[in-house]
């Protein structure tokens, strides 16, 4: 097993996507589970853009939800649940609204 400072020989992870309609291969479009009559494919995501993707996201939100919190009031922020869909080329796309319901995505909690 790795330890924390050596780095990991893992260079991408299997994601399940969907190719939607009018994109290239290599796409962003390509999300999980972007649309319902989509079939979905194994495929390799690369973890170089994967990372600094996610971590840029992270980055934001933490600086979103510290001026929310910092707001205090009678119902201050506590907790946040956000969900993400990674796209194939390992892209990060925060999923809200009515696709929330029907996509699948990571979910990232932010507790204080």
């Amino acid at each position: 097993m790795n330890s924390a400072s050596e780095p990991s020989a893992v260079t991408a992870l299997p994601f399940w996507v969907s190719h939607e309609e009018g994109t290239d291969e290599e796409g962003d479009s390509m999300g999980l589970f972007g649309r319902r009559d989509e079939e979905p494919r194994l495929r390799s995501v690369p973890l170089g853009p994967l990372r600094k993707n996610l971590a840029a996201a992270v980055d934001a939100l933490q600086e979103i939800f510290g001026e929310a919190a910092a707001r205090g009031g009678a119902l201050p922020l506590r907790e946040a649940h956000l969900s993400v869909q990674v796209t194939a080329s390992g892209g990060v796309q925060f999923i809200g609204g009515a696709q929330a319901q029907r996509s699948h995505g990571i979910v990232l909690v932010f507790k204080q």
